[in-house]
């Protein structure tokens, strides 16, 4: 079966710095992934390599099997790779319904006249409440994005990704900030996505991590460390030794 997503020999060298360290990864179709490595591992420079932020030194990243090592990021979502950041993206000032509608509009090719498109369109009106209704945000809607829980800014991130249609979805720390009472309520609502939406996750929280991958990729100094199982990771004395700094036995 082809790859969601793919990597071969994927290497990132700033100057004298080797940051992704020929990484060959499988993302497979329907995947629940996730990207752990300790602070300064490369999980951000290999995400931003990924989505077009950043440009490769060598090696190929294949979406569905096409190669889009050199396609600009717009052009990446458009083909169905779509992500979130560490730190939210959103414009503080409009509300959720504005913000998910922009999205979607967007999409369907609204452009500059989206705000006229939202409310002519029964289709983008309808849509709108289903990502909402989704993303628990239904309740919400009419309020300035400013105004609400962090957790509930986090998932209209995550939303607004979603209303791109994406077939790939990249979730960079999704629950950093968010309230200990919350973190289960956004990975639960990722975890619900339909199997079509393939999703890597990058998270250093590993009760979070082990309640929602079903693979596990361990990123160190830029390299592929391992990969495996949640049981085959989070029993591995290697990975024990390389977070908490345990010993390993020979």
């Amino acid at each position: 079966m082809t790859p969601a997503l793919e990597t071969r020999g994927l290497v990132k060298r700033f100057g004298g710095l080797t940051a992704t360290d020929d990484v060959t990864f499988r993302l497979e179709p329907g995947a629940r992934h996730a990207l752990i490595g300790p602070n300064g591992a490369g999980k951000t420079t290999f995400i931003n390599l990924l989505t077009g932020v950043l440009a490769p030194t060598s090696g190929q990243i294949l979406l569905e099997g096409e190669d889009v090592t050199r396609l600009r990021p717009e052009l990446r979502v458009q083909r169905g790779l779509a992500r979130t950041f560490q730190i939210n993206q959103l414009f503080a000032a409009m509300t959720p319904l504005e913000t998910i509608g922009l999205a979607v509009s967007e999409r369907m090719g609204g452009g500059r006249d989206w705000w006229r498109v939202i409310g002519s369109k029964r289709e983008i009106l309808d849509e709108i409440v289903e990502i909402a209704d989704r993303f628990r945000l239904t309740d919400v809607l009419g309020e300035r994005t400013a105004n609400l829980a962090y957790g509930k800014q986090r998932l209209l991130e995550i939303a607004v990704a979603f209303a791109c249609k994406p077939r790939v979805l990249l979730l960079d720390e999704p629950a950093a900030g968010v309230p200990e009472a919350e973190r289960h309520e956004l990975l639960a609502t990722v975890a619900a996505l339909p199997r079509e939406v393939s999703v890597l996750l990058i998270e250093h929280d590993m009760d979070l991590v082990f309640s929602f991958a079903e693979r596990i990729s361990v990123l160190v100094n830029g390299a592929l460390f391992t990969e495996g199982t949640v049981e085959e990771v989070s029993t591995d004395p290697r990975v024990r030794a390389v977070y908490l700094g345990e010993s390993v036995d020979e």
